[in-house]
């Protein structure tokens, strides 16, 4: 009996500790919410000419393991240009293929996207912000210098700590948070 009376308070103190909040956390997070799943990423570069769009494409339906994932980049991008470029991320784990990039916008404070290119002279600047004037980075404008061959990092964080040093410049280094996509694509600017 007293083992039985020990091993249920036992339980409960587990299920408070798990799901309690930290008294030192001056916010309380919303613990209700779940990490969408992203199967589908696509960021699409649109120059301000009127040439065709370049298209930064990743998929991976079945996640970690498994199939390879699909990934492509569609041309190439042209010396000293700018570019006006769209985020988009879908579960298409779902039918009809569930919109993620509408829940990043709805949480936009919780949420940051971080663009690092191995090539000097691609610059991406943020074109939207959250309700505290913070970047978020579903929309965004890419310029390249000098012609070269390299990679972009694309990474979007859920809770980064966006009033952080370098953060809202677009710096990962101080950034936190957990990872909610990360890609690497191979970039040409031609």
């Amino acid at each position: 009996m007293f083992t039985k009376k020990l091993l249920n308070l036992l339980a409960a103190t587990i299920l408070v500790i798990s799901f309690g909040c930290d008294p030192g956390d001056p916010e309380p997070h919303d613990h209700d919410h779940e990490e969408e799943l992203i199967t589908t990423f696509t960021y699409t570069l649109t120059p301000t000419d009127d040439s065709p769009p370049v298209i930064l494409y990743f998929q991976d339906l079945d996640g970690d393991g498994g199939e390879e994932p699909k990934q492509s980049v569609t041309g190439s991008l042209k010396t000293n240009t700018t570019y006006a470029g769209i985020a988009s991320l879908l579960n298409e784990d779902e039918n009809p293929a569930h919109n993620v990039s509408e829940e990043v916008k709805e949480e936009a404070e919780e949420h940051q996207f971080f663009f690092n290119s191995s090539l000097s002279d691609v610059e991406v600047t943020y074109n939207d912000a959250d309700e505290n004037g913070n970047p978020l980075g579903l929309e965004t404008l890419l310029k390249t210098g000098v012609a070269g061959a390299g990679t972009i990092t694309i990474t979007l964080l859920h809770e980064p700590e966006k009033t952080a040093s370098g953060v809202k410049e677009g710096s990962i280094d101080n950034a936190g948070g957990s990872t909610d996509l990360q890609v690497t694509f191979n970039i040409v600017v031609e």
